[in-house]
């Protein structure tokens, strides 16, 4: 292949997958507003027109903004590339430190820097904009600045020597290097999954022992049942940046924990609680985190194998508006051309995550009960303003739960 063929690929796939997305959100938007007059019969005794007609402006707003996103990002991608951005950023970190990996490292972080920068116009007026509008923010501006530069921080801390660590396997291992890299990302994942909980967490938000002692003598039976050991449960402070409700596990091994935001809290009783939690269990027992971790695991060795063998194409680089071939820009080019030619095997993630998400369901009806799941995934939709009436292409591409209609009557089966 030449560079031009290799450029017009790209063009040619970056376009395709612009166009689709665009197409699908709007496609999605069309389907939720055709719906916005009646609520679906299923639900029409728990959730009212109101709230219905709220989650469809919502959604709405959202899929617009998310079009303009897509734009955007499509046109930087394009910048970085076939513009040059990504040799001029290598220019300048080789100016600085010279050619070698500090000078790599250098020319990702100034692309992360950039990214960042570019983003941020965006996040502020998702949070303070559509989050807002809507009655879900409770960010402030200090905040959120704060959280920016908390992330940034991290990102410097634990992402850098990453970096470092990874273009140094790649000059010094031959022609292995991708065995080594992909061991050391698996490294880096576990310490990730067991220092999140303790270390990193905690400096976004306020974690304190579940408080309602009844409540957590009914979730700690529950563990018991199904076999499930926790280094504790927590109620964390979600509520001082959105009134979205949520729960989640986290951590590895000993460092195991269990989470509720407090908002979660509010909106669900114990039974409802009891019940979302069994869900969680479920995927748990049914082994879904270790399937997904060894699908992920699998798919990056692949991934870096591919890597290996383009690294030694200058088609590649010059395709992509790059000179400079070395590990850097073939590492950054790689992953950052990555989304626009695997777009299109997205319905198969979000097949084999809405297949977990059932049985995941099954597990909790079995546990505990479905009319307590149901009226529980109602009070979600409602009010977190998720949308009852998807698209159903749409959800086949982004959804990685099934729709609310089909869940719940799959539910309904089971009591």
């Amino acid at each position: 292949m030449t560079a031009h063929q290799f450029s017009a690929l790209f063009v040619f796939a970056l376009f395709a997958s612009v166009l689709l997305q665009l197409w699908l959100a709007q496609r999605h938007a069309n389907h939720v507003r055709r719906h916005r007059q009646a609520v679906p019969a299923e639900f029409a005794e728990s959730i009212t027109l109101a709230s219905h007609q709220r989650a469809a402006d919502y959604t709405a707003a959202k899929v617009k903004f998310g079009m303009i996103v897509t734009v955007f990002e499509a046109i930087v991608l394009a910048g970085f590339t076939l513009g040059g951005g990504i040799e001029w950023l290598m220019d300048v970190a080789q100016d600085w430190f010279g050619p070698g990996i500090l000078s790599g490292v250098a020319m990702i972080a100034l692309l992360g820097l950039v990214n960042a920068a570019l983003s941020l116009p965006f996040s502020w007026h998702s949070t303070f904009g559509i989050e807002a509008r809507f009655g879900f923010n409770q960010t402030t501006p200090r905040l959120f600045l704060a959280d920016l530069a908390k992330s940034a921080l991290l990102a410097a801390v634990l992402g850098l020597p990453l970096v470092a660590g990874v273009l140094w396997l790649m000059t010094r291992m031959g022609d292995a290097w991708w065995l080594w890299v992909w061991a050391a990302w698996v490294a880096f994942t576990f310490v990730m999954m067991w220092i999140f909980p303790t270390w990193i967490a905690p400096l976004f938000n306020k974690f304190e022992p579940l408080p309602d002692e009844a409540l957590r003598s009914r979730i700690e039976s529950l563990l018991s049942r199904c076999g499930f050991k926790a280094a504790g449960i927590f109620m964390m402070d979600g509520s001082k940046r959105s009134s979205h409700g949520n729960a989640y596990f986290t951590g590895f091994g000993k460092t195991k924990r269990i989470v509720f935001f407090d908002t979660l809290l509010k909106q669900l009783s114990g039974d409802e609680i009891e019940a979302v939690l069994a869900h969680e269990l479920g995927h748990f027992k049914r082994r879904h985190i270790m399937q997904r971790m060894i699908w992920t695991f699998a798919l990056m060795l692949g991934l870096l194998w591919l890597l290996a063998q383009l690294m030694h194409e200058p088609w590649f680089y010059q395709g992509l508006g790059v000179q400079s071939a070395n590990t850097a820009t073939a590492l950054t080019l790689f992953f950052l051309v990555l989304p626009v030619f695997t777009f299109l095997f997205g319905p198969l993630g979000s097949w084999l995550s809405r297949k977990h998400e059932y049985e995941a369901d099954a597990f909790a009806a079995a546990e505990t009960r479905a009319g307590d799941l149901i009226a529980a995934l109602v009070k979600l939709y409602r009010d977190n303003a998720a949308t009852l009436t998807p698209d159903p292409l749409h959800s086949v591409f982004y959804d990685s739960h099934p729709p609310a209609a089909l869940r719940i009557a799959a539910l309904k089966r089971q009591m």
